[in-house]
């Protein structure tokens, strides 16, 4: 047992008997006071060039894991792995490059490409091309051997007259010693020997120089042609996949079938890239002129080929039409970019909209915000059921609500509850199939109609007369000329309604070529963009066209216009449910089209952002001192829907060359009663005598004549076109065919024949003037506010 040990084991025994007469005695500890007021020493630190180091370091560590480090990093290594390769292909430059010039001087010297002109004239039988090119031969053969005598003549004088002077300057040097020689030809051999010098190594230099030159050249002659050097730059990365030069490009149009490109490729030629392979937003843009016989529709034909050369899906792949039919725009996304949403709308928390500088609509094909506008165009949505074209046309009428100036109409031909939490801020709004709700939104369309004729008027009433509404005009609460956005979803049904659908199309249509300039905003959606059920000129006027995922080519140039599909702009590619929410759309910006990936406002099961939005529309209005127009005001004095006898006539003559005005008679009372059922032949006549018809004689009875008829229907078309004609103040905002009329003081002119107020013919029966026509009724109220409801029928439920 050590000392200390035992020690403590003794004074442990001891303890008992020494009982309660010992005193404990604790460990007695050795120390010092300390005083606090003295300075106390300092802890260790690090040295402050220690701390400058580990500073550089880590910025070096940063500089190191960056991006562009990363990047030259791997190129390095890449480029290590192919060195091997990158010989070999180098050595092949240089020896395809000597075999190019060779054949170059080859065919100069023999003159290869006047002989190849000559047998072409003699095989197409042109004498005269084939004299020419031998003339052109000769000639040139002639002044080449010219030049070449020339050339050696002065080769041999030179020579005759400086090696007699060599000589003599060398005789000389041998026979004299240089301190014997005079001034000047001491300075003479001097400069000679100092020429002499440079040479000795100047030469040796070139004879390394020269070579290296030559193969540099030889390499650069002997490249391949294709544009591009993407293997040269392109590193085996994780992203190399995104990738897209000019090369790449020219690859794939080489193997897509086109037989005047196959032939192009084959007689050695190069495509011209007038805008270079240059990254776009999330994918890459190239402009590419297309070779003589091949136009741009040709390659959109095969777009699914071109993407399986390029290795993209479709949908990653747009092949279009630039500004002629032989340029090519190319526009490819990055892999996988468009499988992700455009995320939440940016307004969905907080924000405010002004409808004249537009509303976030979704994210591009390069991934920037689209700014749909709203103000001054129409819009016409469609697509399958469920791919999201009525969240689309939501999505406008929030940002729209989000405007306190703005008035909301909305119409849903059917029983959806999509725009249920719109009531709040609507103050026209019907929903459900039943024919009282198509009667509200014919109403609502000549309402508006009647509308744009008072705005017309307003505008011409003001100082400088503006050609159409403004912002500044908008805010005048007193005008009322305020933004109008009244949107109809499945527009379908109320077109082809059996009762209403034929004068809605005609007022939509009338309305969409005139109401932009008044601040009237007409947004249709439909899940059936046939021919049937859109009328052509809804088509054919509408500034912005959105198709989701179509059907076919009927579908998608009957949203977006026709020949849309022939140009490489096809909705048929978005495939059903994978690309819900996305997009085809035209007209939303200055590209000739775009992929557009909607923003979403959840409207469903546990899931409700759109009612939040309206509450702060709503906040919004008070918090401006205006308030949300009731449906519970007065109705609007508006003209009643008036019957268009011409197009009745056309229906009821069935396809029939010539009816008998008796038959016609019969025929309309049992199409319109209510219209019809009193006219006479004095009714008939007066109501055609307008549009230059009438009745005619025909085997000795009164008939009406289906050419005539259908003559008439033409002219009053064409007079309908040429009103939508604008006056090219603001050419270049909309498309041809959507700028109104500009109004002129008061819209003093007179109707159209085709919009006068058509009377029966005999005293007594009811006169109902058009509501295109520009007037209203005698009793017709002062509508300089905002429009009211349709009276107490203006909500459903």
């Amino acid at each position: 047992m050590s000392e200390p040990n035992r020690e403590n084991h003794e004074h442990n025994a001891l303890a008992p008997a020494a009982g309660r007469d010992v005193e404990h005695v604790g460990p007695v500890l050795d120390g010092e006071l300390i005083d606090d007021t003295l300075p106390q020493p300092r802890g260790r630190t690090m040295p402050d060039r220690v701390s400058a180091w580990r500073r550089v370091a880590d910025a070096a560590g940063r500089v190191w894991r960056s991006g562009p480090m990363v990047r030259a990093r791997s190129l390095v290594a890449y480029r290590a792995r192919k060195a091997p390769v990158d010989v070999l292909r180098l050595v092949w430059f240089v020896a395809r490059g000597n075999w190019r010039w060779l054949v170059k001087f080859w065919n100069w010297a023999t003159y290869a490409d006047l002989r190849a002109d000559a047998r072409r004239a003699r095989l197409a039988g042109d004498a005269e091309a084939r004299r020419a090119a031998q003339e052109l031969i000769r000639s040139d053969a002639t002044a080449r051997w010219a030049k070449l005598g020339i050339a050696v003549r002065r080769v041999v004088i030179t020579v005759r007259v400086a090696a007699p002077v060599v000589g003599v300057l060398w005789l000389v040097d041998s026979v004299m010693d240089r301190a014997d020689m005079w001034p000047w030809l001491a300075d003479v051999y001097t400069g000679v020997e100092t020429m002499w010098s440079a040479l000795r190594v100047v030469v040796p230099l070139l004879l390394v120089v020269v070579p290296v030159v030559w193969a540099v050249a030889a390499a650069f002659e002997g490249r391949d042609r294709s544009p591009g050097a993407g293997w040269l730059v392109r590193p085996d990365r994780d992203d190399a996949d995104s990738w897209i030069d000019e090369r790449m490009i020219s690859k794939a149009l080489a193997h897509l079938g086109i037989a005047p490109l196959d032939r192009f490729y084959r007689d050695g030629g190069e495509l011209v890239y007038t805008v270079a392979a240059r990254k776009d937003g999330d994918g890459t843009f190239a402009q590419v002129r297309l070779p003589l016989g091949v136009t741009a529709d040709m390659v959109a034909a095969r777009r699914s080929k071109l993407a399986a050369n390029l290795g993209r899906a479709s949908l990653e792949t747009w092949p279009t039409k630039g500004d002629e039919d032989g340029v090519l725009d190319l526009w490819v996304a990055d892999k996988g970019v468009l499988r992700g949403g455009a995320g939440g709308w940016p307004l969905v928390a907080d924000g405010q909209v002004d409808v004249f500088e537009g509303v976030p609509f979704g994210l591009s094909q390069r991934g920037t915000v689209i700014n749909a506008p709203l103000l001054g165009v129409n819009w016409l949505i469609g697509g399958r059921p469920g791919q999201g074209k009525s969240a689309a046309l939501r999505t406008l009428l929030l940002g729209a609500a989000l405007d306190p100036t703005a008035e909301l109409w909305a119409f849903v031909m059917g029983e959806s509850p999509d725009f249920e939490p719109f009531r709040p801020r609507l103050s026209r709004y019907r929903m459900g199939m039943d024919d009282s709700v198509a009667e509200a939104a014919t109403q609502a369309l000549a309402d508006l109609l009647t509308e744009m004729e008072r705005r017309g008027k307003i505008l011409g009433e003001q100082p400088g007369r503006p050609p159409k509404v403004s912002r500044k005009l908008a805010d005048k609460a007193g005008l009322g000329l305020h933004p109008l956005v009244c949107g109809i979803d499945e527009c379908h049904e109320l077109f082809q309604h059996p009762k209403y659908g034929k004068k809605a199309a005609e007022l939509a249509v009338r309305l969409i070529k005139r109401g932009r300039k008044y601040g009237i905003v007409l947004l249709l959606a439909t899940q059936s963009p046939t021919k049937d059920s859109i009328p052509r000129e809804v088509t054919r006027n509408v500034s912005c066209g959105v198709a989701f995922s179509v059907a076919d080519q009927v579908a998608n140039d009957g949203l977006l216009g026709s020949g849309k599909y022939a140009a490489g702009i096809r909705a048929t590619e978005l495939r059903i449910n994978t690309d819900r929410g996305t997009c085809v759309a035209v007209g939303v910006t200055d590209e000739t089209f775009e992929l557009v990936r909607t923003f979403y406002v959840p409207f469903e099961d546990g899931a409700d952002d759109v009612t939040p939005v309206i509450g702060r529309a709503v906040a919004l209005i008070e918090e401006t001192g205006r308030a949300v127009e009731s449906s519970a005001r007065p109705q609007l004095d508006a003209a009643p829907v008036v019957a268009d006898h011409l197009a009745d006539v056309a229906a009821v003559l069935d396809g029939e060359k010539r009816v008998r005005t008796q038959v016609v008679l019969n025929r309309l009372a049992r199409h319109d009663p209510g219209e019809y059922g009193e006219w006479t032949f004095r009714d008939l006549t007066a109501a055609l005598a307008p549009h230059g018809v009438g009745p005619v004689k025909s085997d000795g009875n009164k008939v009406i004549r289906a050419d005539d008829v259908a003559a008439a229907l033409a002219r009053r078309d064409r007079d309908d076109a040429g009103s939508g004609d604008g006056d090219g103040r603001d050419a270049g905002r909309d498309p041809a065919g959507t700028q109104g009329l500009l109004p002129d003081g008061s819209l003093p002119e007179s109707p159209r024949s085709d919009q006068r107020e058509h009377g029966s013919g005999t005293p007594g029966t009811r006169r109902r003037p058009d509501p295109g026509s520009g007037r209203k009724p005698a009793d017709s109220g002062n509508a300089s506010g905002s429009l009211p409801d349709d009276g107490g029928g203006g909500r459903d439920g």
